[in-house]
């Protein structure tokens, strides 16, 4: 590409009622770009980020501002932070600089940085402009979209939080080369489950581009986000607020999130995932939903992307914490199971016996190595 060219743009459109619609600008190399970001937001700007993005970034995203009296707050690196203390922090540095409810909030970072500032954008004043900018590649294809916003509680993650679309999604595929590798690896889980959920052709393609992925290529990656966004895309316009279809997206993520609060968060979100989807496709198997070869199928596809397939997590426990998820009803667990590869369905009548057994099943004594801070 010539250096004066503009760089590519793909748009995918969220398609909400209103003023709630908004779009996915996709490309490598947009994060600078002049007049990208420039129809999505006010006269001022709150950026939130943590110091390693901020370092990396903040420089670069200016020019994308253009004249917009632009702050900036940044905030711990890592899940321990996603707390309504930090929230708390943003809100102070929002009434500090006298912002108003013409001011867009942008979310300058991963899925803490997007979830913290969202829940606080949406919470300022009673709601203000919210603008994600993903710098993780699970940021990028899941938590950014799709108006969900929160921070977690001692009981359960995500258990205090709201729903705020912004008024715009840019993600740089470029900002994913500072991204260490076991985060980007993460990150893939994410991936994975959109081919398990919708699109058993895009499985299969993960299946034979997963070594160009996981080294960062740049084309295969464009392919697998825009994929990954349109899925989320489509199931987000059809069921904002989680009251049907929109469940399929947390196939995995009972039993991650049950993980990642019994470890401690040892576990990064997208390994407990990779470790829930491989519990989800075992229990479909017990149940007499899915078969042993597709199961096996996950299963490859997550080692290929370098991802754990166990975790060290007491059955009785694990079903402790599952009840304590935002997706059980009247203490009947709602668990996504696969039905066959592109197909799930939600379901609150697993055998309580099953799922112990296929959380045992995926029983380890082993951890992932200790996580240091992102950088992106």
């Amino acid at each position: 590409m010539n250096a004066a060219s503009p760089p590519a743009v793909q748009r995918i459109d969220v398609a909400l009622p209103g003023e709630r619609a908004y779009p996915i600008l996709l490309g490598d190399g947009l994060l600078g770009a002049v007049d990208v970001l420039a129809p999505h937001i006010g006269r001022r700007v709150l950026v939130v980020s943590n110091p390693a993005v901020a370092g990396l970034y903040l420089d670069a995203l200016r020019p994308s501002l253009g004249n917009a009296q632009v702050d900036c707050v940044e905030i711990g690196d890592g899940e321990q932070f996603k707390t309504l203390e930090t929230y708390a922090a943003i809100l102070d540095a929002l009434i500090e600089k006298r912002h108003h409810r013409t001011t867009t909030v942008v979310a300058l970072g991963g899925g803490v940085v997007g979830d913290v500032a969202g829940f606080a954008a949406a919470t300022y004043q009673r709601g203000v402009g919210l603008v994600q900018i993903p710098t993780t590649l699970l940021a990028q294809v899941d938590s950014s979209v799709g108006g969900k916003t929160a921070v977690n509680h001692s009981a359960g993650k995500n258990m205090i939080g709201a729903f705020h679309q912004p008024r715009a999604v840019l993600a740089d595929v470029a900002t994913l080369k500072t991204l260490p590798l076991r985060e980007y690896r993460a990150g893939l889980a994410e991936v994975v489950k959109y081919g398990v959920i919708a699109d058993v052709e895009f499985f299969a393609w993960l299946e034979t581009h997963m070594d160009e992925l996981v080294a960062k290529d740049a084309k295969a990656l464009l392919h697998a986000v825009q994929r990954s966004c349109q899925i989320k895309a489509a199931v987000v316009a059809e069921d904002e607020r989680e009251q049907g279809r929109r469940a399929i997206l947390n196939f995995g993520h009972t039993f991650g999130h049950a993980i990642e609060a019994l470890t401690g968060f040892r576990y990064l979100h997208g390994e407990a995932v990779a470790v829930g989807m491989a519990m989800a496709m075992d229990l479909s198997v017990r149940l007499g939903r899915a078969n042993d070869r597709d199961a096996a199928r996950v299963r490859r596809l997550l080692d290929a992307a370098g991802l754990p397939l166990d975790a060290d997590v007491e059955p009785q426990a694990m079903l402790t914490a599952m009840a304590m998820d935002k997706k059980a009803l009247d203490d009947q667990l709602r668990l996504v199971v696969c039905d066959a590869l592109g197909r799930v369905c939600v379901t609150a009548q697993a055998p309580r016996a099953a799922v112990h057994a296929a959380i045992e099943g995926c029983r380890t004594r082993h951890t992932p190595r200790a996580s240091g801070n992102s950088a992106a």
